[in-house]
């Protein structure tokens, strides 16, 4: 067979998308697409039509036409064989059968087309190795990536290395009788184990260099000594070179969370005590009911950038009843928090640690009863004579949290085209490259603590799970908040501000 084009059109006519596999003028091509619809049969149910010249094989696609034209001596049945599988891969990239939705992913279609037919004649491929072509996987790009991770590991390994030699040479200015603002261990190597220790923060603190007094110049000779500064520009300048090449790069220091805790705006006033209660859920769940496991790990950060604060204490309201374990950092009177709910130093006559990221209280759930399961989900998909009807819920059962963001993505077969979505609740969308669909609720809480959504597929009731499900919150799960900071010596209260984020690190239903 030699196939001269295949296009999507218009039932008037109209081409949006054409792809021409021999050389063909585009006045020629329109030509042929508009005389088609007049040489139609109403009558008839057929589907081809013939000219003197062309055959068109065509297919309805709802209000539009996938049209093969090709020549009147190729073999007809080949001929719709190829036009089933083009009919077959435009909902692969084209949620509805739409004149918009179908000019959005023309290149796409093309991109296809091209892999189904080169130089006017049928490649040997099914609708998976098409997809495959299209994606472009690459080996050699795995490779790089690996590559680049192993560089990046290695970096993050050097940048703790000098850290701690930043910290030796704070020990050594201290030794030397320098004063240096800090206090045993609190925000180098006790901060860095506490860190270390925590799921929620993975951050690097890099301590106040050691403020030495210049030594005098010497007359004789260049300096062979260490030049403070200078790797600093280097780095800079290969900083700037990386942006200029288009590469995105990511800032070394401070707090590195997930990304659903990117999507909560940092706070607009921070005052010089800043406070942050951080906590992560990660849960796993049976698809016909019953926890199988839930942990959520919670932290309470201090950053203090005001030296005439630095002597405080944190009032800690603990309402919570779900049997958490709570942990202070070492450096924390622990009988004043047992017997208090108050957050101070062992020591009250030393501060905390100037600009830096201190965790001073943080805490562990871990639990299988369902009553404590933030958002229950419900899938229900039923087998019928076209595929599966699904039903799938939710339900906020903490009804004192409010749910940001939320995206509950469910697996679908692939090759299967779109779902048709029934009754729904929000908003949905449908990545036929991921062959996920995702259900977007902007908000859930009390006053919207439950709804549904309803789609049918072809599939069978195991091609829907696992579901995945994520959001974020500006309230904590567990009920521990900072109440009230007051300084040491007099007990009067001190200005501070605070942020509260609650994220998912896993949340699954198997």
């Amino acid at each position: 067979m030699v196939l001269l084009a295949a296009a999507v059109c218009t039932k008037a006519g109209k081409a949006i998308v054409s792809r021409q596999f021999v050389e063909m003028t585009r006045t020629r091509i329109e030509g042929l697409l508009a005389a088609f619809p007049k040489l139609m049969n109403t009558g008839k149910q057929h589907t081809f039509v013939e000219t003197d010249s062309v055959r068109y094989v065509y297919q309805p696609l709802e209000k539009l036409y996938m049209v093969l034209i090709t020549t009147k001596n190729s073999n007809i049945l080949e001929d719709l064989e190829t036009l089933r599988l083009f009919s077959r891969v435009i909902p692969e990239y084209c949620r509805v059968l739409e004149e918009s939705e179908i000019s959005e992913h023309c290149f796409d279609l093309i991109f296809a087309f091209d892999e189904i037919v080169a130089l006017g004649y049928r490649e040997n491929v099914n609708l998976a190795q098409i997809r495959t072509f299209t994606e472009m996987d690459s080996h050699e790009e795995k490779v790089f990536r690996a590559v680049r991770e192993t560089q990046e590991r290695e970096a993050k390994a050097e940048m703790r290395r000098k850290a701690k030699e930043l910290q030796q040479a704070r020990r050594d200015a201290e030794r030397s009788g320098k004063k240096v603002p800090a206090f045993g261990g609190f925000g180098s190597a006790g901060m860095t184990s506490i860190s270390s220790g925590s799921i929620i923060t993975d951050t690097i603190v890099e301590p106040e260099k050691p403020k030495i007094s210049a030594a005098p110049v010497r007359p004789s000779g260049p300096s062979k000594a260490l030049k403070l500064g200078a790797k600093g520009k280097e780095v800079d300048n290969f900083v700037d070179k990386l942006k200029s090449e288009g590469e995105t790069i990511m800032p070394t220091s401070g707090k590195r969370g997930s990304d659903a805790s990117k999507a909560l705006p940092p706070p607009v006033n921070v005052e010089s005590v800043h406070l942050r209660v951080e906590e992560k859920i990660s849960l796993t769940s049976g698809r016909d009911g019953g926890l199988q496991n839930m942990e959520v790990l919670g932290m309470v950060t201090l950053r203090v950038m005001d030296d005439k604060n630095g002597r405080i204490r944190l009032i800690i309201n603990n309402n919570d009843n779900k049997g958490l374990q709570l942990q202070t950092h070492p450096n924390v009177d622990k009988k004043l928090f047992t017997a208090e709910s108050v957050i101070g130093l062992k020591n009250p006559e030393k501060s905390f640690p100037l600009n830096n990221d201190v965790g001073v209280l943080k805490w562990r759930l871990q639990t299988t009863d369902e009553s404590l399961i933030p958002l229950t989900i419900n899938c229900w998909p039923s087998e019928s004579s076209t595929g599966c009807d699904v039903n799938i819920e939710y339900e906020l059962q903490e009804e004192s949290l409010e749910l940001n963001d939320v995206v509950i993505s469910i697996p679908v077969p692939s090759g299967v085209g779109a779902p048709v979505i029934g009754d729904l609740d929000g908003e949905y969308k449908h990545d036929s490259r991921r062959n996920v669909l995702e259900w977007c609720l902007p908000v859930i809480d009390a006053n919207n603590k439950s709804g549904s959504m309803e789609f049918s597929i072809p599939g069978q009731p195991n091609d829907f799970f696992p579901i995945n499900v994520s959001f974020v919150s500006k309230r904590n799960y567990c009920d521990i908040q900072v109440t009230k900071v007051t300084h040491v010596e007099g007990d009067s209260p001190a200005r501070f501000s605070s942020e509260t984020s609650f994220v998912v690190d896993k949340y699954e239903i198997l």
